[in-house]
């Protein structure tokens, strides 16, 4: 085991462990912000699990990954739109904090990659990751425009 993968394993036993007891037990709005925060916290895991291993698939589960969940989350928005209206998450710590660790992982990885065609690949990664768990994330909090009549 390398510090690649110590330090994936450690990442994703506290954050996974973390969304897995917030999506299971709580109010909504807490499980909502638990299921945006686990792709948040499991992409820049597999980035780490794919330096460790040397295996450069896991970049590619990461990218779609970084896709894919945030539009889970707009869907989960979208579908209990009234229950989050009385009672609306707020969780700019947690996010913030996250998409802090995630552009952390993806700028080292930057570093340790070099230039070329990976590190490119890395910086999409990190940059629709960070960009949408904080587009989703306002829309839990009811931030995109959301008007009743």
């Amino acid at each position: 085991m390398n510090g690649w993968t110590l330090t994936a394993t450690i990442a994703l036993g506290t954050g996974v462990g973390a969304t897995v007891w917030g999506v299971s037990t709580g109010p909504l709005r807490r499980r909502v912000i638990a299921q945006n925060l686990s792709s948040a916290v499991a992409c820049p895991g597999l980035l780490l699990l794919s330096q460790g291993f040397g295996r450069t698939s896991y970049v590619d589960l990461a990218l779609l990954l970084a896709l894919l969940g945030p539009v889970g989350t707009l869907v989960f928005a979208r579908l209990l739109a009234d229950e989050l209206a009385e009672d609306p998450p707020h969780a700019w710590g947690i996010t913030l904090a996250v998409a802090g660790y995630g552009a952390v992982v993806v700028l080292v990885l930057c570093a340790v990659t070099g230039p070329g065609r990976a590190m490119v690949k890395l910086l999409v990664v990190g940059a629709l990751l960070i960009s949408g768990n904080l587009v989703a994330s306002r829309a839990l909090a009811g931030g995109m425009g959301s008007r009743r009549g």
